[in-house]
């Protein structure tokens, strides 16, 4: 469940609650009981982390390249298809 920020407009009050998207915004300031607090704007502040999630984006190095190292025999040049003659790239267009 996502973590919301308030203040209450009246007192100044901050506070954090924890709810669910679907559930009504908090309007009763705990502090000074005026129908003040207001639902503030903020970042959401996470990170996927562990097997699974986005493996790769936070390794350096050789560590980086763990799909490529699985791949072993198949990555070799011959079996690689090449462009055809009539596309960029394959020297048809001229350009290259």
């Amino acid at each position: 469940m996502p973590i919301y920020e308030y203040e209450c407009k009246a007192c100044g009050h901050r506070q954090e609650a924890i709810q669910k998207m679907s559930d009504d915004p908090l309007v009763e300031c705990p502090e000074c009981h005026k129908p003040e607090l207001k639902k503030l704007i903020s970042a959401a502040g996470f990170r996927l982390k562990g097997g699974g999630w986005y493996e790769t984006d936070f390794k350096s190095g050789s560590k980086k390249n763990v799909a490529k190292s699985d791949s072993g025999s198949k990555s070799s040049s011959s079996s690689t298809p090449k462009a055809s003659g009539g596309s960029c790239g394959g020297g048809g267009c001229g350009c290259h």
